[in-house]
This record gives C-alpha cells, structure tokens and sequence, in this order.
C-alpha cells in the first residue's frame, strides 16, 4: 500500500512531491493515479496543480485533466523573480474563481492549490510561502515555520533551507509590503573583490534564460583576470596541499589571526629573531588563508535579468590523470532588491555591490555541504548597463483580480537534462583532460541506480503521512496498491481491457505531437481547456520497456537471443556420465 505524501500547509494550500507514473520513480513518489484519486476524492473537481520542475514533470498535461500551470525553474536554486507575481495572481485567480466567474468572490473551502517540484521541499516551499506572505499576510517567520512543521519530520531541519531561496522569500516579503512593483533590468558585473581565496578556485557568473528554465554560464574568470593584492596563490596545487591547509586550519589555537588591512604590524624594536619568525608565520598564514584578488573581466559581461548567479569549484590534482573537486558552491542575488528597488518605489539604485561570506552560500544540491573552504569572503561590483546600450527596463506588477496571468512554457514531461551548469557536479575524483579543463563538473559517471537513490534521500526527513494527518485517503484507495491486484485482472480475451490499453497506446502518440507544439503564452482557464480527460486507466495498466530506464522496445525483445547458462547443466551432466 502507498501512503500518499501530501500536506495541507493552509486551508487552500497542499505541498506534495513529484508524482510519477512510472518506474522505479513511483516506488518512492506519490504514484500519480493515486494522487489523482485523492484529489479527486477529496476536492472534486475544485483542484488544480503548480508544478516548477525544469526537469520535466513526469506526466502530461491531461493526466491531471490540464488543470495545471507550468512555472519551472532549475531545482536547488531560487526561481526567477519575475516568474513570482505570475505565481502569485495565477493562485490567488484560481482559488477566487476569478478565472471562470470574474466576480472576485472568495468561495472558501471549495478550491486548493497543490504545488509540487521534485522532492517538494525547496522549490515548493519557495512557492508556498510566499503566496503565504503576499496573499494571505503572513509574516515570513510564521510561514517558514508552518511550511517545516506540516512538511518535515521533528528533528530533520527546516523545510525551505537554501540559502538563496530564503534570500528570495526575504525579498518577496519587500516586494509585497512596497506595492508588488518589480522592474526587470540588464546587469553589468564589473568586478568580483574575494578576500582569502585558495588556490585552484575556478568563479563563474551565470544568469538565467529560456524564461527561467535554464541557467548559463555567462563568464569563467581567467588567470589574466585577476589581480593579487595580498597573499600568494600557487600555479599548481595538489590535494596534500588542501589536506594540510585543512589541518592547520583545525588547529586554530596556534593560528594568529588575519588581519583585514595592509599596515604594517611590526615594532621597531623587535629583534631580528622575532622579525623574522613573524614574517615566516606571516608567509604560512597566507599560504594557508589565500589571497586577496580582484577579477575584472576582459570582456563586458552582461546579464539579462536582475538575478545573478556566482558559482565556485576548487580542483586539485590528485595523481596522474586525475583531478579532485574539493569544494563545491555558490550564491544568488536580485539586483533590483540589492539596489533597494521596492523601497525607492520601483527605481532601485543603478549600480551597487553584494556581499557574503563563505558559510552563507549555498551547498552541493541545496545541501549544507559545500567541501573545503574557497574563500572568506566575497564582494560582486554591479552596475545596470548604460543607457545608450540599455534595452528598455521592464515593470512587471501582478495581474489584477480576473486579468490573464501568462505561464511559462513548460519542460518536456518525459525528461530534460543540462537545465544547469552544475547537473551533475558534486565532490570526488574526475578524469583531468585539456577538454574537462573548462568543465565544472566531477564524478559525472553515474548510473540509473546511482540516480534513484541520490532522488529518495532527497525525500529524508519529509512526513509520510497524509495532509499532516487531517486527511485520510478513502478506504477503496487504501484496499488496492498502485498496480492492480490479481482479483482485479480481467480474464482473457477481455474486450474492455483491450480496448483500455489501446487507449492508453493512443494516449502516448498524442503526447509526442502536443509536446513538439508551441504553448500560448497566456494561461487559460481549466474550463476553456477543453472537457477533462480522465488520465488514470482502470483495468490493466501497461507499462512499455522502452519507458524504463536504457530500456529496449519490445520489438528488439522478442528477436533477443538466447541465454547461455545452459552449458552449466550440460557440463555437469557430461561429468556424471564419465
């Protein structure tokens, strides 16, 4: 039996993860049959789901009856600010009915919101509280607490965790309390000013395109880029160095601290001996805490959003042909909110500079886990483009009560890769070539299984049970499993099961032409859709082997040659007759 893992933050709010139709994903996700029941149990046809998977959903539109809107974004990262007030007015439309009837009257208790990324934790709690926050007039404490308390186990951590996506619930509190006013700009990065920088840290800017799907590396930072102005950084490091640093670095005690100016800190009348122990722990104390650099770039380097991305890697070599990523991070800002847009009533600053130290960035995969320190602290310089090379600003408000909200076009249910430079990256050896050289990524080699089991631990610490408790799924859901059980198999030669599964083949070649065609730019109502389509298929369900995982079509199958362990009982039975 499933126990479907789905929670009621507010009375019109539901946080659930990804649902999935097939396997191996819906043996540790909500299957999607079974999500679809319930909702249909409980709330009838008065639901409706916010995905924000730029990783593909998993299902097609119609399996949910195309009562959906499509807002995705790139998982452990913050989304698009301009993406927010469509979210925002798109929910609030749907659970006043604005959308169908115009007439802006709050029928409460009829409808519900359910939001869902993957493991429906950061993306969604980014979405869910601040609809919270701009909607309902939430603080941004309480709303944080809720979304932990309904969502996560006592003891596992806070819900929304990410550095950045708590940056951005911060700046959509500013952005409600100051009239939902946000003016999209280009954006210069002119220099990076990083106190304490390691040797062999590799700073790339990145920014957002495709509507938010996609993020790009606008700029790696070359060694001609920088300048040093205190401290040393070695040309070639290998990973003894960065396990000695980390040792010294553990024995603080004996460590003096750094000092953040160029004076001179000796007296003259220190004697040559203590003169020169102070300048060989002067010389280990750079060696050890890096160097003071200032990246300008060569070229301009131009973003075209407010949102603005610095990624970090460290890479030291390890042996022959080898390469060892020791740290992995990096941080997010919205210039316009760093520029106090919302508080300057929609006319941010145009220039300005971010700051942030090192232990609050964000980890590996919205982890805590960020490897070896790569720096101390870290200042971007930005500034909006000139005037004459400005394209014109963008003020973006949220849609009025019964307006059109537009909706982004969504990923490819079936899958869609490289939505981020850092897919993939994580800590550990990898291959050290002149082609990976310019590649952020270590330890890129991994399996299906591999991949399974990084999306279940994503599910750690998330309640199992359903809607915190305060729903329960029916009794008909909970006597049958997501497939079907044996007393439930029609009999041979059943016309009805046939004529399902065809169904269902039918289902599938639809789905390739809707996905290749364009999407409106503008979100209808789930009435002007078209009447529902019922998605889950009753009877047999059937599930192709070319759908699974480096799975083959049932054609090649059947040619498949046979297997050769029969030669294990014929030399046996050779054996017994001599």
């Amino acid at each position: 039996m499933h126990i479907l893992i789905i929670h009621s933050l507010h009375p019109t709010v539901i946080a659930t993860s990804g649902p999935s139709g097939t396997y191996p994903q819906r043996a540790y996700r909500n299957p999607l049959d079974t999500l679809v029941k319930f909702l249909d149990t409980k709330h009838g046809t008065e639901w409706a789901i916010w995905e924000f998977r730029a990783e593909g959903t998993g299902y097609p539109d119609k399996e949910v009856y195309g009562r959906i809107w499509h807002y995705p974004w790139p998982d452990h990262h913050p989304p698009p600010f301009r993406l927010i007030p469509m979210i925002m007015a798109s929910m609030r439309n749907w659970l006043k009915e604005t959308d169908r009837e115009g007439t802006g009257e709050e029928k409460k208790g009829d409808r519900v919101v359910v939001v869902h990324c993957k493991a429906g934790k950061g993306r969604s709690g980014t979405a869910a509280c601040s609809y919270l926050i701009s909607e309902a007039g939430w603080t941004v404490e309480d709303a944080l607490q809720r979304f932990t308390e309904r969502r996560m186990r006592p003891g596992f951590g806070a819900g929304v965790s990410i550095p950045s996506q708590l940056r951005w619930i911060g700046y959509v509190d500013r952005w409600a309390r100051n009239g939902k006013i946000y003016v999209e700009r280009q954006v210069e990065i002119t220099e990076l000013h990083v106190w304490g920088v390691r040797d062999g840290v590799k700073i790339s800017v990145e920014g957002f395109v495709d509507e938010g799907k996609t993020i790009k590396t606008f700029h790696v930072f070359q060694k001609n880029e920088r300048q040093i102005v205190r401290g040393v950084l070695k040309a070639d490091t290998h990973l003894g160095d960065v396990v000695a640093e980390v040792i010294n670095r553990s024995n603080s005690v004996k460590k003096p601290k750094r000092s953040r100016t160029l004076a001179d800190t000796s007296t003259s009348t220190s004697t040559s001996k203590e003169s020169s122990q102070s300048s060989k722990a002067s010389a280990q104390l750079d060696e050890e805490q890096g160097a003071d650099v200032i990246f300008r770039p060569s070229t301009r380097v131009v973003l075209p959003t407010n949102d603005i991305n610095i990624d970090f890697e460290r890479r030291n070599k390890a042996a022959a042909g080898w390469t060892m990523v020791t740290s992995v991070a990096h941080v997010w800002f919205n210039t316009f909110f760093e520029g106090q847009g919302p508080e300057k009533e929609g006319e941010p600053d145009d220039s300005g500079i971010f700051e942030i130290e090192w232990d609050a960035i964000d980890g590996i995969k919205g982890s805590s886990r960020k490897g070896t320190q790569c720096f101390d602290k870290l200042s971007v310089v930005w500034r909006t483009i000139d005037s004459l090379d400005r394209q014109s600003s963008v003020v973006i408000e949220e849609p009025k009560e019964g307006e059109a909200v537009p909706q982004t076009a969504p990923a490819d249910w079936r899958g869609q890769k490289n939505s981020t430079p850092d897919e993939g990256k994580d800590l550990g050896l990898r291959v050290s070539s002149p082609i990976s050289a310019s590649v952020s990524r270590a330890n890129s080699m991994k399996g299906h299984a591999n991949q399974s089991k990084e999306e279940a631990d994503e599910m750690a610490g998330v309640r199992s049970d359903v809607s915190n408790s305060d729903e329960a799924v029916s009794e008909s859901a909970k006597k049958k499993g997501p497939l079907p059980l044996s007393s439930d198999l029609p009999p041979p030669g059943d016309v009805q099961a046939k004529s399902q599964i065809e169904n269902s083949e039918n289902h599938r070649d639809q789905d390739t032409s809707d996905a290749a065609s364009p999407r409106m730019p503008q979100a209808a109502s789930p009435e002007l859709m078209g009447s529902p389509i019922d998605g889950v298929i009753k009877g047999v369900q059937h599930v192709s082997t070319e759908d699974l995982p480096d799975g083959k079509p049932q054609e090649d199958l059947k040619t498949s040659p046979e297997h050769t362990l029969g030669h294990l009982k014929k030399q046996k039975d050779t054996s017994t007759s001599s």
